[in-house]
Formats: structure tokens, C-alpha cells, sequence
């Protein structure tokens, strides 16, 4: 029987696989085929059909597996040949994940589209390092900012939050550290606090918390790099003490 070509864009979380919504659970076990990230936990691919295909397309230390137009052109082929197609993406596919891309071109081939939200690690991320975004007295509000544009450059978005006193959040970002540390220098904000978060809610979460002169050094000294999200305001001086944080901070106590 011929299976009706269907996508379904699937956000996996954060990283930690229990951040998993049981709708996304739901829509793997479902798949024929699915098209998997770099950022995703893997452990989330056991809930596939022993007959899935399962395809990684993601990108890793600059490197392309698969360029765009190629990912969508799979979409296109496998919906086709094999019916029910999930494109797995980490956080959520609609917050910078190109998920809203990949809908319209399979829709142009009259594929049945579908989405299911993940919990975005622009907000899961400061989470668990006890980071609110929001706090009353504190901060009113938040931007979240790509800190590269498809142009390879900073985005100008982050030179007017620089002006806000809004929380900062900037995904995708290490790369243009220096920069982000000059235009919030320029706005007499080199007191402020900023929190480096990297593999957030993973095994391997590292982080390294400052202010905006004292960043890169501390970078430097952790030796943190992508994939990680900066977070800059005062609210990460209102850091929370979370017994996960202080089970990891005792646990590193006692192996020094």
C-alpha cells in the first residue's frame, strides 16, 4: 500500500532526552525515515522502528554533511519513495532551526506538513544553570539573537539590545565573542553580568560566569567554545542555587 507522503518537523530540546515532549516521542516512533541534527541526543533515536531509516544531515566543527537545498531535496525524495519523514532538530525548529523553510519547500510538492514545538534552549539552557530570564525588579523582558547572520556576520540586532536593559540571550555567538564584548564595552555596560553556557543540559555542560571585561578571559581559562549560549544581564547575578548545581559544584569538590 502507498504511503501518503508526510513531514512532520520534530524539535528534540535542548539536549537532555528527558526534555523530550511525548508528542515528539510519538511522531519518531511514527517515522519511515528520519533525518536527524548534530545538536540532538542520539539516545532519542531508540524510540525509531527497527525498520526506520535514519539519516544524520547535521553540521559539525564547520562542517556540512548535507547543504540545505540537499536536506530538502531528501525531504521531498524520501516522503515520496518511503511516506512519513521526521526532521529532527535540536531546541525548537522555529527559533533559528530553519524548520519553517524546510515546510514550505516540501509543501510546494504537495507533501502534508506537521510541526511539533521542542523546548527551546535559549530559555532550557540558563534553566538549569538556575538562570531566570525574566525577574520581577530585575529584568522585564529578553531578546534572543542569532550572533551570526546566514552572512557569516554579527547580527545589529545585538547593538540595540545592547542599549535595553533587557536580558540578552545570543545562540550561535562564540564566534563573535570579541565583537559582543566590544559593542557592550561601547555601551559603558562592562560591569555587566554574562554567563557562558556550553553543551547546556547535557554530560558534558560546561560554563563560565563574568562580566562583560572579564569574559574572554575566563573563556580562555575553561576553554569553552561552541555550541554554547551567552547570556548577558542582571540577572545572572540572581542565579538561583539548584540542587543539580549543587550536587555538580560538590561532585567536582571531591575529584580535586
Amino acid at each position: 500500500m502507498r504511503r501518503t507522503p508526510k513531514l512532520t518537523v520534530v524539535g528534540a530540546g535542548p539536549g537532555d532526552a528527558e526534555l523530550i515532549t511525548i508528542k515528539a516521542v510519538k511522531a519518531i516512533k511514527s517515522a519511515d525515515v528520519i533525518l536527524y541534527d548534530a545538536l540532538i541526543n542520539e539516545s532519542l533515536l531508540e524510540y525509531a522502528s527497527a525498520t526506520a531509516e535514519l539519516i544524520f544531515v547535521g553540521k559539525r566543527k564547520g562542517c556540512y554533511t548535507y547543504q540545505q537545498e540537499q536536506i530538502n531535496d531528501l525531504i521531498v525524495s524520501r516522503t515520496k519513495s518511503h511516506g512519513h519523514v521526521v526532521r529532527l532538530k535540536g531546541g525548537d525548529p522555529f527559533i533559528f532551526g530553519r524548520g519553517a523553510e524546510e515546510i514550505d519547500h516540501a509543501r510546494q510538492f504537495g507533501i502534508e506538513t506537521y510541526m511539533v514545538p521542542g523546548i527551546s534552549s535559549s530559555f532550557a539552557v540558563p534553566a538549569y544553570q538556575g538562570i531566570p530570564l525574566t525577574k520581577r525588579g530585575i529584568s522585564e523582558s529578553f531578546w534572543v539573537i542569532t550572533g551570526t547572520t546566514r552572512l557569516h556576520q554579527i547580527s545589529r540586532d545585538v547593538a540595540l539590545a545592547a542599549k535595553s536593559s533587557a536580558t540578552v540571550v545570543i545562540l550561535m555567538g562564540m564566534c563573535n565573542l570579541s565583537e559582543i564584548v566590544r559593542i557592550f564595552s561601547s555601551e559603558n555596560k562592562q560591569d555587566t553580568s554574562i554567563a557562558i553556557i556550553q553543551n547546556g543540559t547535557t554530560k558534558d555542560e560546561k560554563f563560565g560566569i563574568g562580566t562583560i571585561s572579564t569574559i574572554e578571559s575566563i573563556v580562555a581559562k575553561k576553554e569553552l567554545s561552541s555550541p554554547a549560549i551567552i547570556v548577558i544581564g542582571d540577572v545572572v547575578k540572581e542565579r538561583v542555587i539548584l540542587d543539580s548545581i549543587y550536587n555538580q559544584v560538590n561532585a567536582e569538590v571531591t575529584l580535586n
